[in-house]
């Protein structure tokens, strides 16, 4: 094996090359979630890329997140999202089950929630209604946590 030597300058720009390349993938994302009603459980967030594989239930990227007991009502929880459209759903998941519980006649029995989206109808929303735009950096996405 002949070894090869690399001027520190050669170092310094692999360095630099490697550095630029693993912070262009993932993008700091803040969702703040709002209305909690209780520290039990965790809580899930779905993020779908288009209204087809919501419409399918097919999520790109699934998060869990454990509950915070210092402030039971208000979470602020960060996550890497290339830049796209996404739809992000939340659940508020109290039995850990990995699944929104819903009753016998498919009414929901835990907390739910749409990125920048609160819905006040008793009607699922489409993609349009809830999606959002994620930029490269500080993206601040809200979400409600509605109980019925």
């Amino acid at each position: 094996m002949i070894p090869i030597k690399i001027p520190l300058s050669g170092w310094f720009m692999l360095m630099i090359s490697i550095l630029s390349l693993t912070n262009s993938y993932g993008q700091n994302t803040s969702i703040k979630i709002s209305g909690i009603r209780s520290e039990k459980g965790q809580i899930i967030i779905n993020v779908f890329r288009n209204s087809t594989d919501y419409e399918q239930g097919k999520v790109s990227k699934k998060l869990i997140f454990p509950k915070k007991s210092a402030d039971n009502e208000l979470m602020i929880l960060n996550c890497d999202l290339e830049p796209r459209i996404y739809g992000i759903t939340l659940i508020d998941d109290e039995n850990k089950n990995g699944a929104l519980n819903k009753n016998i006649i498919g009414i929901p029995k835990e907390g739910f929630g749409f990125s920048n989206f609160f819905m006040e109808k008793m009607k699922k929303p489409s993609f349009d209604d809830f999606k959002i735009t994620v930029k490269k950096q500080d993206n601040k996405i809200s979400i409600k946590v509605k109980y019925i």
